[in-house]
């Protein structure tokens, strides 16, 4: 598999606050140092502070959401200016202006009523809040772009969405870089090949629909073809994978070794994936014992699948239980 090199790093916007800008209400930031140190090393970030670049100063007045959960009016806190219209113009231009950053997600600061992507905080006129608002920046944003991956800071501590999320971002970056190449028939097929049981991982109805799609990829226009795909492959990364459909996978590669593995061999490898599927180990184990079949017995079509090997090993994204 190639490496994630200094020239191809993936694009994600990012709220500028976590990247230790002071460009907090308070003059403060929200650094995370996971996200600058150690997921930073794969990625360039684009930096975005809707509140200062909407043209809101540093420090300035707490504002929060209230009203309507759906159509909420961004006032600050204690003298009730409402800067719910500069908010939202502002927004729809720089979504725009985003288009042009080929972004292949992007994170948002948690809780902000400008940048949250879900549980936001909505009070209403008796000033009692419900966590059900989005962020009008981040509400913008994902309307804008509805399949591009996107995740708060808060939930990638969550190793299971932090793996997700960095599945898709890595993956979506390997579909961009087919397309900037121009892709043609023979590169969707080989794209779709190398990510066939990754796909499986997330979603064995994305996995059949979009096996339909390359089978008929010479019957229409290619161009068709290629956004149906794209469609269904980032539909397909917003779903998570489960220790379930992991060890549907991890059978199906088992099938790969029928008449190459000794019956101690099968039986090791049939006992791991067994304690992977009742939570005792973590998919790291049963993935290492397949790459070294898969090496030791020389499998080209599985050495080329990136569901062993979707991002890097440092990332340590598939160590959790």
């Amino acid at each position: 598999m190639e490496e994630q090199t200094a020239n191809t790093k993936i694009r994600l916007g990012i709220s500028a606050c976590l990247l230790g800008q002071l460009v907090r209400f308070d003059g403060g930031h929200q650094h995370d140092r996971y996200i600058t140190q150690t997921l930073g090393r794969y990625v360039d970030f684009v930096p975005v502070c809707p509140e200062v670049e909407c043209g809101l100063s540093i420090p300035r007045e707490a504002m929060r959401l209230v009203g309507d959960i759906d159509h909420p009016r961004l006032v600050t806190i204690r003298s009730r200016i409402d800067y719910t219209e500069q908010m939202q113009t502002w927004a729809y231009k720089r979504v725009k202006e985003l288009e042009s950053e080929n972004l292949n997600g992007f994170i948002f600061k948690s809780d902000s009523p400008s940048s949250g992507m879900e549980r936001v905080k909505v009070y209403d006129d008796k000033g009692m809040p419900v966590k059900k608002g989005i962020g009008m920046f981040a509400r913008a944003f994902m309307e804008h772009f509805p399949l591009l991956p996107v995740e708060e800071e808060g939930r990638l501590h969550d190793p299971k969405l932090r793996e997700n999320f960095i599945e898709a971002i890595f993956t979506f970056k390997r579909w961009r870089d087919v397309v900037a190449a121009r892709a043609g028939r023979k590169q969707l097929v080989e794209f779709h090949s190398r990510h066939k049981l990754l796909i499986l991982s997330h979603s064995p109805e994305h996995y059949r629909e979009m096996g339909r799609v390359v089978a008929h990829v010479a019957e229409r226009p290619l161009e068709e073809t290629l956004a149906r795909y794209q469609e269904l492959l980032l539909s397909s990364l917003r779903l998570k994978t489960t220790i379930k459909k992991n060890a549907n996978v991890l059978y199906h590669l088992l099938g790969y070794f029928k008449e190459a593995l000794s019956a101690d061999e099968k039986q090791e490898l049939l006992e791991i994936i067994d304690n992977y599927r009742q939570g005792q180990i973590p998919l790291i184990v049963p993935i290492t014992l397949v790459s070294h079949y898969v090496r030791k017995y020389r499998q080209p079509y599985l050495k080329e699948q990136y569901y062993l090997h979707p991002h890097p090993l440092e990332l340590q994204l598939r160590n959790h239980a």
